[in-house]
């Protein structure tokens, strides 16, 4: 019951942040994958052109975590890298994780990702990297760095 309350929990506070999006060179929601720590499903959710929530249900090779959900809330900066074609965006962001462990107390965590991602013209698909840093909070102080490479589609 405790894991299902933590994830309603960052799912609604993710939601809360939420506003009608507007145009955007790309359709609005994006899924694709993630890979790397962890690896799984990945969602993204434009607000406007500049701000995005994006989520992830993954799975850890780590050997001590069985599933991550995680919610982001982030910022992206066009203007940093410019290309020739399609968009280099740097981002950034804050958001939280729940790691569900088996046979250990589940993780609660506060997420920092920072990246990069290649829109290719024509707005269908993007590629992304990112690096993480992650602050457990809970049941124990702990501090690790998350990565992944990953790929979406755009509705």
């Amino acid at each position: 019951m405790k894991r299902i309350v933590l994830a309603v929990v960052m799912i609604l506070a993710a939601v809360s942040f939420a506003r009608p999006a507007e145009a955007t060179p790309r359709g609005s929601f994006g899924m694709g994958i993630i890979v790397g720590e962890p690896t799984g499903l990945d969602l993204k959710w434009f607000l406007n052109d500049v701000n995005a929530i994006e989520g992830a249900v993954a799975w850890s090779f780590s050997g001590d975590t069985d599933v991550h959900i995680q919610v982001d809330y982030l910022y992206h900066f066009y203007d940093w890298i410019k290309v020739k074609k399609g968009l280099l965006p740097v981002f950034m962001g804050v958001g939280g994780r729940v790691a569900f462990r088996e046979n250990q107390d589940d993780k609660l965590g506060i997420r920092i990702p920072v990246g990069i991602s290649y829109e290719f013209d024509g707005g269908v698909v993007d590629v992304f990297g990112e690096l993480v840093p992650v602050l457990d909070l809970a049941p124990d102080t702990d501090f690790v760095f998350e990565g992944a490479l990953g790929a979406r589609f755009w509705f």
